[in-house]
């Protein structure tokens, strides 16, 4: 049961996104309590009512809302539902997270994000990948000089699932694709590392049958401080390999193997701050210098961090962990890159927001 002191959370959706990453997160949050979730399925209802025997179960947002009750609320439904929950959140007063992507286009964030001012209403994306153990250790290497001067940045997340994977495998105009769930962590992570972009180049292929949106994606970011990303995605790796090779003009980062915390979560492992994300040596990267190579100990992850922070900023005390803005500079390097891939050619994003205002307020 929550404690009277909980901010208490409405889950929308207990699929892959509720169910396995928000649902633990915030249970695992001192000072948060899951209160509410929404879903339509009886298995997934079943599921989410043991796990949180004191949250009351709803099969429509409008019921969610209607019943009122409760402090924040959680976007983890499918990318085609992000802006229509959302601007429900905001009408009703919420605080809302939104699970990446903020929406499907850069014109539905910025409908978000003018929504969120005229109410006076904190809304925060979940780019957890930014709390990755890896992603840690390659920003430390950066900010530390250990790299040198970057000049090239490889990131990639590649999966094995040639079957179908539901609503992710919709035309990307109703929000599927790999370009917008996978690429949007790619793309927040490079932008956290090396700022704006001012060309980006894209190929989006669709390797297996019965998919009507892209499953192998590749992204060529030219960023204004003449960082070069090239960024991967594919759901037809059968062996992953490769997820950093950071290259500067003292030493390359090479590292191999995804961060452990997702499937830890999958293994239904409630997460603990500190030994979670914790890796094993045998899965640490190598820093190279031309003539030898050593291991870097990986930087603990925590995702719970997101949560910690975000409750930090709605007491006062502390930024947004990951403001509109954020999502919205994101958001037009996705656009950019599709419009890329259609014509051919690299293009330059479009301005992700006209504002400024946000800077130093709650968004």
């Amino acid at each position: 049961m929550p404690e009277p002191a909980d901010l208490r959370a409405l889950l929308l959706g207990y699929g892959f996104a509720g169910g396995w990453i928000h649902d633990p997160l915030l249970r695992a949050t001192p000072g948060l309590a899951v209160a509410g979730i929404v879903t339509r399925d009886p298995d997934r209802r079943a599921l989410a009512g043991s796990r949180n025997p004191g949250a009351r179960l709803f099969e429509t947002a409008e019921a969610a809302f209607a019943h009122g009750g409760f402090d924040l609320a959680v976007i983890a439904v499918p990318n085609s539902s992000h802006l229509e929950l959302t601007l429900q959140a905001l009408d009703h007063g919420l605080p809302v997270v939104v699970d990446k992507p903020l929406a499907t286009t850069l014109e539905d964030g910025q409908r978000i994000l003018q929504a969120a001012e005229q109410a006076g209403v904190v809304v925060s994306v979940f780019h957890n990948r930014r709390w990755d153990g890896d992603f840690g250790t390659v920003r430390g290497l950066v900010d530390d000089g250990a790299l040198g001067e970057v000049h090239r940045f490889t990131s990639r997340f590649d999966r094995w699932a040639p079957g179908p994977t539901g609503w992710r495998d919709e035309a990307a105009g109703t929000g599927g694709g790999l370009l917008l769930d996978l690429g949007s962590h790619l793309v927040d992570q490079a932008l956290e590392l090396f700022g704006p972009v001012r060309r980006v180049y894209a190929e989006l292929d669709t390797r297996a049958n019965g998919r009507a949106s892209e499953d192998d994606v590749f992204l060529a970011l030219e960023h204004v401080c003449g960082v070069r990303s090239h960024l991967s995605a594919s759901a037809s790796q059968a062996e992953p390999g490769l997820r950093f090779h950071v290259t500067g003009d003292r030493a390359v980062y090479v590292k191999r193997g995804k961060d452990v915390q997702e499937e830890r979560l999958l293994a239904d492992e409630l997460p603990e701050p500190g030994v979670s994300g914790a890796e094993p040596r045998q899965r640490w990267g190598r820093l190279h210098n031309g003539v030898a190579a050593e291991p870097v100990e990986t930087t603990v992850g925590d995702w719970t961090g997101f949560y910690r922070d975000l409750l930090a900023h709605l007491k006062g005390d502390g930024p947004n962990p990951v403001p509109v803005t954020d999502a919205l500079a994101v958001l037009a390097v996705l656009d950019a890159a599709r419009r890329s891939a259609t014509d051919g050619t690299a293009v330059e994003p479009v301005t992700a927001t006209a504002s400024d205002r946000m800077a130093g307020g709650v968004w």
